[in-house]
């Protein structure tokens, strides 16, 4: 059981998606996002949601859990992730990896890979052994750039460039420690790893490759790192479209959760969008974004939010409004009306697909009154502080939906990606 002063002290250090506005481009380029960990709770003392009976999984399905994880942190959806040596049966199954549709790429920290499980370096065409910075709103995780063979359920992309998270890798370049606070553990990230399965292959994308982007990828001789422009191929890469199969995009599915609260669910990720029987889009509505960000529009109470994103790693709803008290401080990264706000909002796609969701806003304050370490937590809300003009549809919106996440050029019966559709 949590106590709520310790919640009251996690809410102090809210994190949550910030679009970097130096990488992305427009070809076969992504925009670079940061996941997301707000942190809040809510009742009841013993509830808990599941999947239907346990039956043996697709091979393109990994189960999702939301849980207590890593640091008593609520709404964090995680899975489990095999990383291997290439080409070897060297391997390493880590589990409290954030699923996390506001990213693109896996990282995870070196202290979850045994010595037996060696990773070879990524180098550049010149031999320079390459790092990165990876930007959060309040702070970064630096790390190599590892190749590992990745498995999620029964996929495997081989090969593919990771982040391993290090602290003590080189020495960190100032432009990168100068973002803020160090991710650089799994108690500070809350999560043994991000795996980022948004719209788009790679972390950076043609930015990078034009330019050095400052605070982004590294050559490191010994413990001088220089900022250096990367090919795509060499980024940190989403390894959906690296799977030899279901590569075009995935479906993060979610039981609905009550309203109090519940101790933990479990959903399902399922790779492929209608490449098997079970990842079929049926009725959903695709919504475009933007193919050089992955942004949308949110039009709600009369405000439109242009950097609209829809992020399973924000554990909240995130988004700026008067007609919301904020809570007092501590509690004031988060809203806090007198009773539950039943609000609505249309979310609208590039492609002019226009659709009307609901949601309901609680008091953060109130519900950490009668928290008893709940991980299911579907009323949580509060000001996006990055800027004015994001909405952030984080994990509550992905209760009781199957969210699916196009990736850029890939095909699919829904169009080309990139897309999401829920």
């Amino acid at each position: 059981m949590r106590p709520s002063d310790s919640f009251l002290k996690l809410l102090a250090v809210a994190v949550f998606a910030l679009l970097l506005a130096a990488c992305g481009g427009g070809g076969g380029g992504s925009s670079s996002a940061s996941t997301s960990a707000s942190n809040a709770s809510t009742s009841t003392q013993t509830a808990t949601t599941t999947a239907p009976a346990a039956q043996a999984l697709a091979a393109n399905v990994a189960t999702v859990t939301v849980d207590s994880g890593v640091t008593d942190v609520p709404n964090m959806p995680f899975v489990s992730v095999t990383v291997c040596a290439p080409g070897s049966t060297q391997c390493q199954t880590i589990n409290h990896v954030l699923v996390d549709t506001g990213s693109w790429g896996l990282r995870v920290f070196a202290s979850q890979l045994p010595a037996s499980v060696a990773l070879p370096q990524e180098q550049d065409a010149l031999a320079n052994p390459l790092a990165e910075c990876m930007q959060f709103f309040d702070g970064y995780t630096w790390g190599s750039v590892r190749i590992a063979d990745v498995q999620i359920g029964g996929e495997k992309a081989a090969s593919l460039p990771i982040q391993v998270i290090d602290p003590n890798y080189s020495a960190v370049p100032s432009d990168c420690s100068s973002v803020g606070a160090s991710r650089n553990a799994p108690t500070a990230l809350a999560a043994n790893g991000v795996l980022g399965i948004g719209v788009f292959k790679h972390d950076c994308g043609y930015n990078c490759v034009q330019q050095a982007v400052p605070a982004t990828y590294y050559g490191c001789q010994g413990t001088t790192c220089t900022s250096l422009a990367l090919a795509e191929a060499l980024q940190v890469a989403n390894p959906i479209p690296y799977f030899s199969t279901d590569n075009n995009g995935s479906v993060l599915m979610l039981p609905a959760a009550a309203s109090s609260g519940a101790a933990s669910l479990a959903g399902q990720l399922v790779f492929g969008i209608g490449t098997e029987t079970n990842n079929g889009l049926g009725s959903a509505q695709v919504i475009g974004v933007n193919p050089n960000n992955g942004t949308f529009s949110t039009v709600q109470n009369g405000t439109t939010y242009t950097n609209s994103i829809m992020d399973s790693g924000s554990t909240g709803l995130f988004f700026q409004t008067t007609g919301l008290p904020v809570c007092a401080s501590p509690n004031n990264a988060y809203y806090c009306p007198a009773s539950t706000e039943q609000l609505s909002a249309v979310i609208e796609g590039v492609n002019g697909i226009n659709s009307a969701v609901s949601f309901d806003v609680g008091n953060a304050t109130a519900l950490t009154q009668t928290s008893s370490g709940d991980a299911v937590m579907p009323l949580l809300a509060g000001p996006a502080f990055v800027t004015s003009t994001i909405f952030d549809w984080g994990l509550p919106f992905f209760y009781g939906r199957s969210v699916y996440a196009a990736v850029e050029q890939q095909s699919t019966p829904g169009g080309t990606g990139p897309y999401i559709a829920y």
